[in-house]
């Protein structure tokens, strides 16, 4: 007579796959929101999520492994996102403009996230290349934006620096328990950065350069 087989226990394996990567994401975000990069820790957010560490492990190498995953989750979402999402709005580049500030100022989770990665990017040299390079694509996409709405070159320069820097400097505000300005002071700072006539023949900036 055949021996019934033992019914197989679910392993460690199969319960870290049922916590995928986005859930250890999710809680990464909100240590580095509340307590900057020193708060994101493996076992802390093992207890979060109520899993021991060896779901995490199934899914990133080590600690560094989630920091560069956070800095990439960032770069996709808040810039690469963006553009994409502005640039398929409108064809008009002033349209554009102002769409661009209508999300990166209505996101509620904007101001503690780039207030945290700044802060982290001050004190570590891998953070702080990767906010670099997002610094330097943000402002040459508002820019070419710029140009496209008939700003010239150097002033467009200029101005989208002015923009890029009072957008950071909102984010810090807000970050801290201001309150967020209003859409119409945007839209009025946006007016004094655009010539009074638009180019009677648009072109959409590249995304990359």
């Amino acid at each position: 007579m055949e021996k019934r087989r033992p019914r197989e226990r679910p392993t460690k394996t199969a319960s870290a796959r049922a916590l995928g990567p986005e859930a250890w994401l999710a809680a990464a975000w909100e240590a580095l929101a509340r307590g900057g990069v020193e708060g994101v820790r493996v076992e802390p957010l093992a207890a979060r999520l109520g899993v021991t560490k060896g779901s995490f492990y199934w899914h990133f190498r080590d600690r560094a492994a989630l920091l560069d995953a956070l800095l990439e989750d960032w770069e996709r979402r808040a810039t690469l996102g963006v553009i994409a999402r502005v640039d398929a709005s409108s064809e008009a580049p002033r349209a554009r403009l102002a769409e661009l500030l209508r999300v990166t100022t209505g996101a509620p989770e904007a101001p503690d996230a780039e207030h945290a990665i700044r802060a982290w990017g001050a004190h570590d040299p891998s953070a702080g290349a990767r906010l670099a390079r997002v610094d330097e694509r943000r402002e040459r996409y508002v820019e070419d934006l710029l140009v496209s709405a008939g700003v010239t070159r150097a002033k467009a320069k200029h101005r989208a620096r002015a923009l890029y820097l009072t957008l950071i400097g909102e984010y810090a505000r807000v970050s801290h328990g201001g309150a967020p300005t209003s859409p119409a002071t945007w839209a009025e700072l946006l007016e004094r950065m655009l010539p009074d006539t638009a180019p009677a023949r648009p072109t959409r900036p590249r995304a990359e350069r």
